[in-house]
């Protein structure tokens, strides 16, 4: 039952052209860096990504972005971006934008085999036009749908063979739901044990969503805003 293969360039050779992936991560924590960069060595183009943020401009999903790998953007926080901008403006890039929680109930209704769920974020604004309103309880409801991925990359702390995963700290904000939302889960971890090494009762993604694993290497973790308090 290994799961386990040899690197990132592996792990995603067959991410094809038009692809629909997820990205797990939150801002620039907890992002898979080997796997966007074997992305772009590979020059898989008219991407669609799901993420909560687009990176920053030599780094993360910008740097898909500055090689215009990406078709479309589907995501909830996209202000640290110079790039993603000036391709939003000049109409290279479709965008999505999201509430934040409706992007994560969409990835979990995704795992959960749900075809929509039911939010009121976004009722009476731009983000409803188009979408089906429903009134619960006296109270307007949207309908949105689950996302139909093909592949969710996520990156955690800890992982096993058997594919079982830890994630650290904010690293889980999108990473577990978007580990079960995709047909083929691939993930990249920072230590990869033997199966049975990890407690159980730690584990916060089983491996049966996960489809392959490998241990990471070079990762940066930047800081997306810095702030410091000023000395006296």
């Amino acid at each position: 039952m290994s799961k386990v293969v040899k690197n990132a360039e592996e792990a995603i050779l067959d991410i094809h052209d038009g692809a629909t992936i997820m990205l797990g991560g939150f801002g620039l924590c907890g992002i898979p860096e080997n796997c966007i960069t074997a992305l772009v060595k590979q020059g898989t183009k008219n991407l669609t990504c799901i993420s909560n943020n687009a990176g920053v401009d030599d780094f993360g999903i910008g740097l898909l972005l500055k090689t215009r790998q990406v078709k479309k953007m589907i995501s909830s926080y996209v202000g640290e971006n110079a790039e993603f901008e000036r391709q939003l403006l000049s109409g290279e890039l479709e965008v999505e934008l999201i509430p934040q929680g409706t992007l994560a109930a969409r990835c979990m209704a995704s795992g959960y085999g749900m075809p929509v769920i039911y939010t009121p974020a976004g009722v009476g604004t731009e983000v409803a036009i188009g979408k089906e309103v429903r009134n619960f309880n006296g109270k307007d409801y949207l309908m949105e749908y689950a996302f139909d991925t093909d592949f969710a990359i996520v990156k955690a702390w800890k992982g096993d063979t058997h594919g079982n995963l830890i994630f650290k700290a904010t690293s889980r904000n999108f990473n577990p739901l978007m580990a079960m939302a995709g047909k083929i889960t691939i993930a990249e971890v920072e230590e990869l044990l033997p199966a049975g090494e990890l407690d159980p009762d730690q584990i916060h993604t089983p491996g049966i969503y996960v489809h392959r694993i490998f241990q990471g290497e070079n990762y940066e973790k930047r800081i997306e805003q810095r702030t410091i308090r000023k000395t006296n």
